[in-house]
């Protein structure tokens, strides 16, 4: 989690949910990497891959938004992660070439780069830096959800709500000053797709939008949420 103070609350952190474009500092592997993908552009709602689909490629999301979710038997969806413009996914199944364990769908529209088992082995062979790069985001998306667990073990849906809020607010809060103002969630969600997150229903965590409105740490508008105090929020997150 964050360790972080008001007096300096950027200063220093682990919060591995957060991934920078992949792709930041690696120009030249970039280049490596669209020459041997694939373009494609996605409309809101187009399905990229299901459970059990063979798991032969790998992405990187140029634009757009990504849920990773699974579908119960119960008929709810859990979101497993949200994947941003610049990160890579679909990386654990092609690295052992395993079958799918989620279903991925464009929430937005998107532009993505597949690239199958055969030319990614290749371009790792070939680019170190970005070899050790995935190793690290494997590394922390692991954590990520041995973290969920222990939230749904341990936390109530408030915390894991305020938890959610923070993750989502996480690349609009990287200046210091940033924590000391109000920020715009980048990500539209609906209820439903964050109860999905958190592990709740709709109405539970309606109710906590309400609390959290009452207490001054979000407003809450049609399509975004703002919050309000991102330290006193991320207090509560940190509970």
């Amino acid at each position: 989690m964050y360790s972080i103070t008001r007096s300096d609350p950027v200063a220093t952190h682990d919060w591995h949910l957060g991934e920078d474009d992949f792709f930041a500092d690696l120009a030249a592997e970039r280049e490596a990497f669209l020459r041997l993908s694939r373009r494609r552009e996605l409309a809101k709602g187009d399905m990229i891959f299901f459970e059990d689909d063979a798991g032969e490629s790998c992405f990187y999301l140029e634009h757009g938004l990504i849920k990773i979710f699974r579908i119960a038997a119960s008929g709810k969806e859990p979101i497993f992660f949200l994947r941003h413009g610049g990160e890579m996914f679909g990386l654990a199944e092609v690295m052992e070439s395993e079958t799918r364990k989620a279903n991925a769908q464009a929430l937005s529209p998107c532009v993505l780069h597949e690239i199958d088992k055969r030319e990614f082995e290749k371009f790792l062979a070939e680019n170190f830096r970005a070899t050790r790069k995935v190793i690290r985001i494997l590394g922390r998306r692991l954590r990520y959800l041995g973290e969920q667990l222990g939230n749904l073990m341990s936390c109530d849906v408030g915390t894991r709500l305020a938890k959610l809020l923070v993750y989502i607010a996480h690349d609009e809060l990287s200046a210091e000053d940033s924590w000391r103002r109000p920020v715009i969630l980048p990500v539209a969600l609906t209820q439903e797709q964050m109860a999905a997150m958190t592990g709740s229903c709709q109405q539970t965590v309606s109710e906590f939008l309400k609390r959290f409105q009452e207490e001054g740490l979000v407003r809450v508008g049609r399509k975004k949420i703002t919050i309000l105090d991102p330290l006193k929020l991320l207090e509560k997150a940190e509970k």
